[in-house]
């Protein structure tokens, strides 16, 4: 039953942020077709009739939320005028991490989207797609430069992408794996070091203290 009392005592901005977090649960959770709008009404608090006079639909909430993320990895992408290789492919692969460990679920139901066919994604992806356009251009430039090794650009950025969403995206198994035990946090500082470290290997530079920071 809806606590009908505290919804009450809520501003419209609060009601607005537990519909968001209640969506992103329940769609990274059951995906589009799996959610339902009693279910992310009964997690924000609300009643069915109280949501929908917020949201104009479940299915315009998801495109909403994915994105979300698209803009906001689309702001984190990178170009030659940002500096030197090694500060910014560290600064970025700084920045996808941090996204993945304070917004695991949003990547997870991004990540959902994508494994049953990215149907609702096709028609929002082209933002990112020249966003990373750009990201390769600089990444060919480095190499034709000698300032990286050679290797091919698009792999190197999907193996970036892989490496940071995976931390939120099986973090079941990177729980088991490293025997944490419920509710232990991720060691994010360890973590972003060694994956720092490892993209700017991989692409024939050597990190400093600063790069690894």
């Amino acid at each position: 039953m809806v606590n009908e009392k505290k919804t009450t005592k809520r501003s419209r901005p609060e009601i607005q942020e537990a519909i968001r977090q209640a969506a992103i649960e329940e769609f990274a959770l059951h995906g589009l077709r799996g959610a339902t709008t009693q279910s992310i009404a009964e997690r924000a608090q609300l009643s069915k009739a109280q949501l929908h006079y917020y949201i104009e639909s479940k299915e315009a909430l998801y495109v909403d939320l994915l994105q979300m993320v698209v803009s906001e990895w689309s702001r984190e992408s990178f170009n030659e005028r940002d500096g030197d290789p090694a500060r910014v492919l560290a600064s970025y692969v700084k920045r996808k991490l941090e996204f993945s460990f304070r917004q695991p679920l949003l990547s997870k139901m991004f990540a959902n989207e994508l494994i049953s066919g990215a149907e609702v994604l096709h028609s929002i992806l082209t933002q990112p797609r020249t966003r990373a356009g750009q990201a390769i251009q600089t990444l060919t430039r480095w190499i034709e430069e000698g300032k990286i090794r050679p290797l091919d650009p698009w792999l190197f950025l999907m193996h970036i992408w892989a490496v940071t969403q995976h931390y939120a995206d099986f973090d079941v198994q990177v729980r088991f794996m490293m025997r944490l035990r419920a509710g232990e946090a991720l060691d994010q500082a360890r973590i972003t070091r060694e994956v720092v470290a490892f993209v700017l290997h991989g692409c024939g530079l050597s990190p400093t203290e600063e790069d690894l920071a």
